[in-house]
């Protein structure tokens, strides 16, 4: 959730994330990252595992099958590879089923490489 009272969810099998005002009793949500369909275009995710949120309201998603990281301006069509989409593997280009990410006040990103120990 971020300080407007947003709050951020990953739909992984609509390959999409959604954003709800909580304190308007939002239900249906808005789409900010993905919503294409399945795929491993820029404006597109497959199986979204976790989301963070800077102080900009740029949106980092954790892109489980894609094997990357997005970056999602607010407002943004498309989002930028911050991390990995080289596909699967453990050079310093590629991630493994990446999970969590977080950015921290440098803009550093910091991610879960979950299959790469």
């Amino acid at each position: 959730m971020d300080e407007s009272r947003f709050l951020y969810v990953t739909e992984r099998t609509k390959h999409e994330v959604r954003r709800y005002r909580i304190d308007a009793g939002d239900t249906k949500g808005q789409v900010i990252a993905g919503g294409k369909g399945q795929g491993n275009r820029l404006d597109q995710l497959d199986s979204p595992q976790h989301v963070f949120v800077d102080r900009n309201h740029a949106v980092y998603v954790s892109d489980k099958q894609n094997h990357r990281v997005m970056k999602w301006e607010e407002g943004a069509k498309e989002g930028i590879v911050v991390a990995g989409g080289q596909g699967k593997g453990n050079s310093l280009t590629q991630l493994d089923s990446p999970q969590g990410v977080v950015v921290d006040q440098l803009g550093t990103v910091y991610v879960v490489d979950c299959f790469n120990e």
